[in-house]
């Protein structure tokens, strides 16, 4: 064998035995319990091993009776009922054979690769009720196990959270990566976060997305004895300082709130998205006709909006007309539009007046052919930009070399044809 070919070979063979080295794991070394885990015991707090360490458990069972505001827990299954009918569509939507979770959690921190998630709170949905699990961090060293135990990384999950896509999942992705040598891989459930939704059905009708406030305005419920949010880690950070869960358990009982508040949200969002709710006002019903509009299902969105146009007073669904005038457009139903477009124009704010001006004059032109009435908003349109203080300059001179555009061909159609 010549030299060369026996280097080759003694490199294959340092290859071979590296790469057999770093197959081999480190065995994990569990951590020793927590001084306190007696007494957390003795306060309801159930202790759970597995092969990773302990973590402590409170599970609480609610029956489909259970009432929670204004709402029972078990109208969930009349929103999944809704879902099933052919009219109603919606990423919302939810069928019962869903493996659907409420998830929330509480960590120590709001960002950062030293923030921990020490409640992990998933309310689970039954046939027979919900059982709610409230897995509580044992202690910072316990955190593979904390992870672990959550089931979290069984695949085909459906979650379903308050701002859980912008906060609790990415921190859980997060912790989950930090000990990837140890646990499966964390896989991409499907997600439907409330907090987005409620922003879509309550803009400009509630004045804060905070989930407190949805419960007190949508959902009947007025938290007594809550603890703020804010002191969920401090309250933590003491717990397992001092070993005393006393105050520990009220933060259970915030995270107890946020989920069962999570299960009424979805029901009563299920009831305005499906039409079974009637008793909400005309930028709510707006809202939801615009949402629909904006996922291209223009016949449920117009149906939705004419309701506001045939129910409420001129100013209360102005924007109602506005809206309902782009979806008719759509349609390619231009007399319909036009007519919502000049129904819109007396309630709206400058801005929108300054577009839907600009679309009246464009359905003239190119539809009606009527070139004086569009030269007629071409100019409205221009009144109305003038009217505007806080559009910023260099956009502004942009939108006033459209509209003089507009304007000039408009004249020139106009004196060509007579109208």
């Amino acid at each position: 064998m010549s030299y060369e070919n026996k280097i080759l070979q003694m490199k294959k063979m340092i290859k071979k035995s590296s790469s057999k080295a770093e197959e081999k794991k480190t065995p994990f070394a569990k951590p020793s319990d927590p001084a306190y885990t007696k007494d957390w015991e003795m306060a309801g707090l159930k202790r759970i091993e597995n092969q990773f360490g302990m973590v402590f458990l409170l599970e609480t069972h609610y029956p489909l009776e259970t009432k929670h505001g204004d709402f029972l827990l078990g109208d969930l299954y009349n929103a999944f009922r809704l879902w099933s009918m052919p009219d109603n569509s919606h990423p919302i939507e939810l069928i019962k054979d869903d493996q659907l979770i409420f998830y929330d959690t509480e960590t120590t921190g709001l960002r950062g690769v030293g923030t921990q998630i020490f409640l992990n709170g998933i309310l689970e949905v039954t046939q027979a009720g919900f059982i709610l699990k409230q897995y509580v961090l044992a202690e910072p060293s316990h955190e593979t196990a904390f992870l672990y135990e959550s089931k979290l990384w069984e695949p085909n999950k459906t979650l379903v959270t308050y701002n859980g896509k912008s906060f609790d999942w990415p921190q859980l992705q997060t912790r989950f990566t930090l000990h990837k040598k140890d646990l499966p891989s964390l896989p991409e459930q499907r997600h439907i976060d409330l907090l987005h939704g409620s922003k879509r059905i309550w803009k400009n009708d509630l004045s804060r997305m905070k989930l407190t406030q949805i419960e007190e305005e949508k959902l009947g419920f007025k938290r007594v004895g809550d603890i703020p949010g804010y002191l969920a880690p401090i309250i933590y950070l003491d717990a397992i300082k001092s070993g005393n869960p006393d105050a520990l358990l009220k933060v259970l009982d915030h995270n107890k709130y946020d989920l069962l508040s999570l299960v009424t949200l979805y029901i009563h969002a299920t009831n305005l998205l499906c039409e079974s709710e009637e008793n909400e006002s005309s930028t709510t019903i707006t809202n939801i006709g615009k949402w629909y509009g904006d996922l291209s299902d223009y016949e449920k969105g117009s149906r939705v909006l004419e309701k506001v146009t045939n129910q409420f007073n001129s100013n209360e669904a102005g924007y109602a007309h506005y809206h309902l005038a782009f979806q008719r457009k759509k349609q390619h139903l231009y007399e319909e539009a036009y007519q919502s477009f000049v129904n819109a124009v007396p309630f709206l704010k400058e801005s929108e007046q300054l577009i839907a001006y600009i679309e009246l004059s464009k359905i003239d032109e190119h539809r009606r052919k009527d070139y004086q009435s569009a030269l007629y908003y071409a100019y409205k349109a221009e009144q109305s930009l003038n009217n505007m203080q806080s559009l910023d300059r260099d956009k502004k001179l942009k939108k006033f070399n459209e509209i003089s555009h507009r304007q000039l061909r408009l004249k020139k159609k106009q004196s060509l044809h007579g109208k």
